[in-house]
């Protein structure tokens, strides 16, 4: 599971926060990349962030719904 997003952004914040609660939930592993690191990145998602992407495809945008992502990534 990938959390896109920048430094400074506090959508950003608080979908780092739910991100690790759901993930711990789910035993999932998780990372964040920046758009400031990343000038694909920045091109495709710079409007959009926070972005969550689960399996390479885009899960949530903006805000991320706790539920709908635990059970994406529940067996």
């Amino acid at each position: 599971m990938i959390l896109v997003g920048k430094p400074g952004c506090h959508l950003c914040d608080v979908a780092r926060d739910i991100i690790d609660l759901v993930c711990a939930q789910a035993d999932v592993d998780w990372i964040e990349l920046s758009i400031f690191d990343d000038a694909r990145l920045a091109g495709m998602y710079a409007d959009q962030i926070p972005v969550v992407l689960v399996d390479g495809q885009v899960h949530d945008v903006y805000r991320v719904n706790p539920e709908r992502l635990l059970a994406a990534l529940s067996p």
